[in-house]
């Protein structure tokens, strides 16, 4: 049940990024999907709430948790969307997620006492591979290769920072719904304001006369997301985001189907990233 919902959630987060990466204005798109997917959390969490009686927040660590989550989030949001603008999603998407199982592995070892294995250690190396494979494969010009491997790497970070924290926030009783809905609730009212009264503007016409493709943007980050705290809940922090990484093959499918023509050496990366993450989980 467990790689089951790791993978749909791989499928969907992969998804979300070749829509977004399909944007003209892609801060703005953002935004707004992001929007939307924060009512999508709400509506879930106020749900479970009712229904089942369970406690969004039985200790204010777990809200405080939550909050963090939220402002890497955000960062994480406003990264890709300049990660994005700068290069291809190949290439974008391998170096993110594959970095992050790197910053991610070691830390929840060490704070959450997951195991550390051979594998696990020869999956790193591999997933390391991989990422040099990866940025070296871009083709594109100096500085904007150097801009887009930049992002990237924040990105990554922000990815990283933000597992753990939602980790930890479920390890303190948080339910996994209210979590999530309290985090991009704060992601979201951090970026409206990041973007000023002219951005809101973009976002709310946006939602107004681009309704249907906000919508499904939504909800299939709201649902990857939903689905990862899920598995989150049931899982360690680095086995979880390790296999959910393998979602660099969706994402390497994804960029042919919209256009994008990844190189061999970007391809060879996203395979030993995938190869690397499946290793060490």
């Amino acid at each position: 049940m467990l790689l089951a919902l790791v993978l749909i959630s791989a499928c969907l987060h992969a998804l979300w990024n070749a829509l977004l990466r399909l944007e003209a204005d892609k801060d703005r798109a953002l935004v707004a999907a992001v929007f939307v997917a924060t009512l999508i959390a709400a509506a879930v969490a106020i749900a479970r709430w009712l229904g089942g009686g369970t406690v969004p927040f039985p200790t204010p660590i777990s809200a405080l948790w939550a909050l963090a989550a939220g402002v890497l989030e955000w960062l994480y949001f406003a990264s890709l969307a300049r990660a994005l603008e700068a290069g291809p999603l190949g290439t974008v998407y391998t170096i993110s997620r594959g970095g992050s199982v790197l910053l991610v592995w070691p830390l929840s070892i060490a704070l959450y006492d997951e195991a550390l294995t051979v594998a696990s250690l020869a999956g790193s190396a591999v997933v390391f591979a991989g990422l040099v494979l990866a940025g070296l494969g871009t083709g594109q010009r100096r500085a904007t290769h150097a801009s887009a491997l930049a992002w990237a790497i924040a990105c990554a970070t922000s990815i990283a920072g933000y597992h753990l924290a939602y980790k930890a926030a479920l390890r303190s009783g948080g339910s996994t719904s209210a979590v999530f809905a309290l985090a991009l609730a704060l992601a979201t009212v951090i970026n409206l304001v990041r973007v000023g009264g002219d951005g809101r503007r973009v976002v709310i016409e946006f939602l107004r006369t681009r309704t249907l493709r906000m919508l499904l943007m939504g909800i299939v980050c709201g649902g990857s997301f939903l689905i990862l705290m899920e598995a989150l809940a049931g899982g360690g922090a680095g086995y979880v985001l390790t296999l959910r990484n393998t979602s660099v093959l969706f994402a390497t499918a994804m960029a042919f189907a919209i256009g994008e023509r990844p190189s061999r050496a970007q391809i060879a990366g996203a395979a030993f990233v995938a190869a690397g993450a499946a290793l060490m989980a």
